[in-house]
């Protein structure tokens, strides 16, 4: 979704093509309510192009630049050529996530019983965010509280949080390391019992895993939507495991992992 009637200079857009000439191709703007734009043959690739259809044809959806914008005679120029291959995946990726905020929207309007104001609701989370797929993700690692901030009718809230923790998927870092625990102790067992429950606490934002190697290694392994947070919960579950066993009069270490697999 966009607030603004017309894209600017410079931006990207999702485009579909629609029909293709000797010389032009004109298409129509996904997310202008499908306003048409052109490419001159010369915006559609670098170098001489000896057949248009070559490089482009009907139905096909692009990516293309922004060139010039004019509201008053309705023209829209765009360059396929100057978009490289990152630009589009990022662009199209994008672009699918709002397309499918969109109708978690409608879905959570209706829902609530509100089907009339899915409308106003995507224009106020998109004033607010910037972007509709970034409000759910908000919802899922910020919680009610993100829900509350908006202040919208709490069957709509529901219906949106609902909606935001069925659908989101958001992405994650894996780091591990590995756990040296030795007690001589009479009751060893059970103080490294202790210490391997102390290593998994509960930590905003990352799962902790503990998988026995074989007496005295085990393996702690933290799952995290960022590296900041994934480090912290790692350091935080190690320091706890090996805290009860040097109270305990035992010994602890610990090696972190690097991405390779090796020991650092």
């Amino acid at each position: 979704m966009q607030e603004r009637e017309w894209p600017e200079q410079g931006e990207l857009v999702v485009c579909s093509v629609q029909n293709v000439k000797d010389f032009v191709a004109f298409v129509t703007l996904d997310e202008y309510n499908n306003r048409e734009g052109l490419i001159p043959i010369a915006e559609v690739a670098r170098g001489w192009i000896k057949y248009i259809r070559d490089h482009i044809r009907e139905g096909q959806k692009v990516v293309c630049k922004v060139l010039n914008v004019d509201p008053q005679k309705g023209h829209i120029d765009l360059s396929l050529k100057d978009v490289n291959e990152h630009q589009r995946r990022e662009k199209i990726r994008v672009w699918k996530n709002e397309s499918k905020a969109k109708k978690w929207i409608g879905f959570a309007a209706e829902a609530a019983g509100k089907a009339d104001s899915a409308q106003d609701i995507a224009s106020a989370l998109y004033r607010e965010y910037g972007e509709l797929y970034a409000a759910f993700e908000d919802f899922v690692t910020e919680g009610r509280d993100a829900l509350n901030k908006l202040k919208i009718d709490s069957g709509l809230a529901d219906a949106l949080y609902t909606i935001a923790t069925e659908n989101v998927k958001l992405p994650s870092v894996t780091i591990s390391g590995d756990l040296f625990l030795r007690s001589t102790k009479s009751d060893g067992v059970n103080i490294i019992r202790r210490a391997l429950r102390s290593a998994e606490p509960k930590v905003d934002r990352a799962e902790i895993e503990i998988t026995y190697l074989g007496a005295p290694n085990y393996r702690i392994k933290v799952i995290a939507t960022n590296y900041k947070d994934a480090e912290k919960a790692l350091e935080k579950a190690s320091s706890a495991a090996i805290g009860v066993l040097k109270r305990a009069g035992g010994e602890g270490k610990f090696s972190r992992k690097s991405k390779s697999g090796k020991h650092v």
